[in-house]
């Protein structure tokens, strides 16, 4: 049974993965139109059609897609998984309103760059504990449970339709500036969710684990 402080401990570590994917996509993607994700993909369209605020658009393009997956997740972990996305939309909506500037260093490489691995140690952190950031990944492992294949396929159709879809409409550069910010925001996840140290805490459902 997980005690009051370990659970503190869960969730304190879930709030910073989700303040650190709010701060990439905020100050370093999103002003480049770069999407994060397939649910990037979408809330930066959503943002550019119906001038939606990026912040609530990925919200609700999150939520939406973890109410249709939420029998296939345990209850800790999708609770986990809607406190992180509910953190990454606060701070994401804060900084909004906050932010006087466009990009802070006016480069989009050094941005992507920047961004990236900010975006990949707070996935990491999030899967350390065994809760999902929400987005395509969720929609992948339902088809993969039902189709009995690893997760990477689908995940890798639905994310790559939606970043062409994306670039089709804002920029083609869009699509390759995607690519290279998933191959490194990737490696610095499985860096994060495979460090090696003592278990200070209890992840919140074995279930996302046995699924991945």
């Amino acid at each position: 049974m997980i005690g009051p402080m370990n659970n503190l401990k869960i969730y304190s570590l879930v709030a910073c993965g989700g303040m650190l994917q709010g701060v990439a996509m905020s100050i370093f993607l999103f002003p480049h139109a770069v999407p994060s994700g397939g649910a990037g993909g979408l809330a930066v369209l959503l943002h550019y059609w119906f001038h939606i605020p990026l912040s609530f658009a990925l919200w609700f393009v999150n939520f939406s897609m973890l109410v249709v997956a939420i029998k296939w997740l345990g209850n800790a972990s999708a609770i986990g998984t809607m406190f992180s996305i509910s953190v990454t939309s606060l701070t994401m909506y804060i900084l909004e309103k906050t932010m006087t500037w466009q990009s802070p260093s006016g480069n989009v490489w050094l941005d992507l760059f920047i961004g990236s691995l900010l975006l990949g140690c707070g996935v990491g952190l999030l899967l350390r504990q065994n809760v999902s950031n929400g987005g395509m990944g969720v929609l992948a492992l339902i088809v993969a449970n039902h189709r009995n294949i690893p997760p990477g396929k689908p995940l890798l159709l639905f994310n790559g339709s939606i970043f062409i879809l994306t670039a089709s409409i804002i920029d083609w550069l869009i699509i390759i500036q995607a690519i290279i910010s998933q191959g490194l925001s990737t490696r610095v996840v499985d860096l994060i969710y495979n460090i090696r140290l003592p278990a200070a805490t209890k992840p919140l459902s074995p279930a996302l684990r046995k699924k991945r």
